[in-house]
């Protein structure tokens, strides 16, 4: 009986010898074929044909849809868009081990009986190639239900080393479900991971309760605590007596919820201290201590008797501050204790940033928001099928996500001019989201969309793509209810097509190389004109230019200067024959062939 390995030759066999023994011995594992996998990205090139009459709009074209399996539309991107991507959300297959799983291709088997390999190991190569689409402040949220959440975020951390940032919890219903155990699951998760430039933006930070001014020339504040969730024995460094200068009170330290600034008193040796101290505060005139008043114990007896009694100085929530077991105990006979709490002068043109932190909870759309925190909202499941059905009169896909889900998702990793990639784009809701967005805050926000058809041997003309995820948007654009007036995108629509590398000088048209230029150069998409000789796309930054042949209009462009301009951009398919027919030249031409094929195997 044949082996495994018996296919292999002496170099794949060595690669995968040591690539295994570069193999991390923690984390997650999954049955996987090395070699194969290395095969799939470089056994072909990607092109995409923009197909005109299925484009929304007239040329040129901002937003993307393309028709294939993602996996090869990622490719595609890869070659040109790397870096530029903002903000990628995808709502993959949750591994539900359904036999009719519509993302078939021949890098992976649905039926094999190791579901969960197969799941991770479709996630992992679509991961890390929309893994190199991501600009320097990009980032990528994942939705996943709560059973498959831990095998995704351990694949994640495999494909997006240090990327980590956390993750949102919705909830998806109100009502209970048939959950094993008597456990109703209600909610999913949306995993958050980004390059180091990216940070949650939150909402305009409130400056009401920045209502006090000493008039001292610093502007309003507010009196926020000095107290941190950590007792006596876990800081103890932290845990001392505060005396007012000005009064000589005494303010006693929750043993359970010590200061949280240092004392140069209890400063041990030549250590440096890293923060703030509570006396260099109280010489900057930022702690606030109350005219309230205060309380002297002559005996031990008599302070002993008020705590047992539960007469003590006490905090803002009734807690003793004073225990008869406190090693400072004794410190206090005599003392005048304040019996309020120092704060300390928070200034509003001090904050470093205007907004505030973005919460991992994601509410309800009725749900009451907290003060201090910018809290995402989103309509339940439900709402995302009846918007489904609203538009297209019947239930046409399965599951959808809430548009408000991804909307309050975008508008918290993106900005108005940001580009966002969904490569499992299902009913096109992440469109929607970004129609809705754009409307909202003047944006200029582009998507770009990926879905397949998921044809099948029964129903070879199902075509998800082109009649749902793209119908979506014409939809709306045509509506004019309140609700869509006042939406509208256009988008070019692509599809994918794999060529051999040998057969590349034959089957790549240059509808294909002037499409991926212009992806290259950030150029919004527009027609390849088949009745010019040379095609040229010109905006206010630069000229892209693809030469088919030589004629005499090109010749005298050129002579008109288009070689002095150092953002102009010329490509040809034979640059040297170009230039042998040209003569001296003070340009370069690019080779389309080597520039393409250079980009889809970096």
């Amino acid at each position: 009986m044949a082996g495994k390995y018996d296919g292999l030759s002496a170099a794949q066999l060595t690669q995968l010898l040591e690539k295994r023994d570069r193999q991390k011995k923690l984390g997650l594992v999954w049955e996987r074929d090395e070699i194969e996998a290395d095969i799939a990205v470089d056994e072909s090139f990607i092109a995409c044909q923009l197909v005109e009459e299925l484009c929304e709009h007239v040329e040129p074209w901002s937003n993307l849809i393309i028709e294939g399996d993602n996996f090869d539309a990622l490719r595609w991107l890869r070659m040109t868009s790397s870096s530029n991507i903002d903000c990628i959300y995808i709502d993959p297959p949750y591994n539900t081990g359904n036999k009719d799983w519509v993302y078939n291709d021949h890098f992976m088997d649905p039926k094999d009986k190791y579901k969960h390999s197969t799941w991770l190991e479709f996630i992992y190569r679509r991961i890390s190639l929309a893994r190199d689409l991501l600009a320097e402040n990009g980032v990528i949220l994942v939705s996943i239900n709560d059973e498959n959440r831990a095998r995704l975020e351990l694949l994640l951390e495999e494909a997006l080393p240090g990327m980590r940032i956390g993750s949102f919890v919705w909830r998806t219903k109100d009502s209970s479900n048939d959950a094993d155990r008597n456990l109703s699951s209600v909610h999913e998760h949306v995993l958050a991971y980004g390059n180091k430039g990216f940070e949650f933006l939150g909402g305009k930070l409130s400056d009401k309760k920045y209502r006090h001014d000493d008039g001292d020339g610093r502007g309003k504040y507010s009196a926020d605590p000095i107290t941190k969730a950590h007792s006596y024995t876990q800081r103890p460094g932290t845990y001392y007596p505060i005396q007012d200068p000005k009064t000589g009170w005494w303010y006693p330290c929750n043993p359970d919820s010590v200061w949280r600034y240092a004392s140069e008193k209890k400063r041990q040796g030549t250590r440096k201290l890293r923060s703030d101290t509570i006396e260099g505060l109280i010489r900057d005139n930022r702690i606030i201590f109350p005219a309230t008043e205060h309380r002297i114990y002559k005996s031990k007896r008599a302070l002993l008797s008020d705590i047992q009694n539960e007469r003590g100085p006490v905090d803002g929530n009734g807690r003793q501050l004073l225990r008869k077991d406190l090693p400072d105990i004794d410190f206090w006979i005599n003392k005048p204790i304040a019996l309020g709490r120092p704060s300390k002068k928070s200034y509003w043109n001090e904050k470093k940033t205007n907004t505030n932190r973005v919460s991992s909870f994601i509410l309800g759309t009725k749900e009451k928001k907290s003060p201090d925190l910018f809290e995402l909202t989103s309509e339940k499941q439900g709402k995302a099928t009846g918007e489904i059905q609203k538009l297209f009169g019947a239930r046409v896909f399965d599951y959808p996500k809430p548009v408000t889900l991804i909307k309050s998702l975008l508008e918290v990793s993106t900005g108005p001019d940001s580009t966002v990639l969904d490569f499992f784009a299902g009913s096109g809701t992440t469109a929607q989201a970004v129609m809705e967005l754009n409307e909202a805050d003047g944006g200029t926000r582009k998507f770009i969309l990926v879905s397949s058809t998921e044809a099948t041997t029964e129903d070879k003309s199902r075509n998800l793509c082109r009649d749902i995820t793209a119908a979506r948007v014409r939809r709306i654009n045509k509506l004019e209810t309140e609700e869509y007036a006042e939406l509208q995108a256009d988008f070019a629509y692509l599809q994918t097509k794999k060529i051999l590398y040998e057969d590349l000088d034959y089957d790549l048209t240059p509808k294909m190389a002037w499409t991926a230029l212009e992806m290259i150069h950030r150029l919004p998409l527009t027609l390849y004109d088949t009745d010019r000789t040379w095609q040229r796309h010109t905006t206010d930054d630069q000229t892209l230019v693809l030469v088919d042949e030589l004629d005499d209009s090109l010749v005298t462009w050129l002579k008109e200067g288009a070689q002095r301009r150092s953002n102009t951009f010329i490509y040809s398919w034979a640059p040297g024959l170009l230039i042998q027919q040209l003569g001296k030249l003070d340009f370069e031409i690019r080779s389309v062939r080597d520039t393409l094929v250079k980009r889809a195997q970096q």
